[in-house]
């Protein structure tokens, strides 16, 4: 039986920048509407995005780019993603955290599932302290960061790191991702898959809690 649940954090536990453009302008005294990219909301209006989803560019490509140009809206010299993402999030960490993240966690590990999460950024984004200020991640048994590994998905090795530290198979192990190049990876390193959609968050989870042998 399967048991483990690995997820990805951003995209996956916390809604997308793209989602929250009006915290990030009210966080950040920004006029109502200023940020206009989507991403995969709207990627015909979001030039940049497409590149990324083209391996034209990497995905912290993407992201230090809209950092520059957020930090040139707030009249600041920004060049580390972190400054973006926690200026535009400010203090209340759990306002982005989706809730049906939470209840699939706390679903899976009341049935006695091992937790994992595999962050191509999590302390590089959010900051080395945003762990001790999100009481729902202590409930995670494993967390792999590239921040510190510098593997980066989908690099067969990042999810060995992940399965290695659970102690167990990949076939045993639920990985759950936003991005279809990420979600390939975990395949091809013989883990169960969801592509995570976040346009439909609620059956993204209902899917990964079915492989995982649980009534969603």
């Amino acid at each position: 039986m399967t048991r483990a649940l690995v997820l990805d954090f951003g995209g996956v536990i916390s809604r997308t920048l793209f989602e929250t453009h009006e915290l990030s302008e009210r966080a950040l005294g920004l006029a109502p509407g200023t940020l206009t990219w989507r991403g995969p909301f709207d990627p015909a209006g979001d030039p940049l995005w497409r590149e990324m989803q083209a391996d034209r560019i990497s995905e912290r490509d993407y992201w230090l780019a809209r950092t520059r140009e957020v930090g040139r809206l707030v009249g600041e010299d920004w060049d580390r993603m972190e400054t973006f993402v926690q200026r535009a999030r400010g203090a209340d960490v759990e306002a982005v955290i989706r809730p049906e993240a939470v209840a699939a966690i706390e679903a899976a590990q009341a049935a006695g599932r091992r937790l994992a999460i595999l962050s191509n950024e999590l302390d590089l984004f959010y900051g080395a302290d945003f762990r001790h200020r999100l009481p729902l991640l202590r409930r995670f048994d494993v967390v792999v960061d590239a921040t510190y590994t510098q593997i980066l998905k989908p690099d067969a090795r990042a999810y060995a790191l992940v399965t290695e530290a659970l102690g167990l198979p990949a076939a045993d192990c639920v990985f759950v991702d936003d991005q279809l190049r990420n979600v390939e990876g975990g395949r091809r390193a013989g883990m169960q898959v969801v592509h995570f959609d976040v346009a439909r968050p609620a059956d993204s989870y209902a899917q990964a809690l079915k492989l995982l042998g649980l009534n969603p």
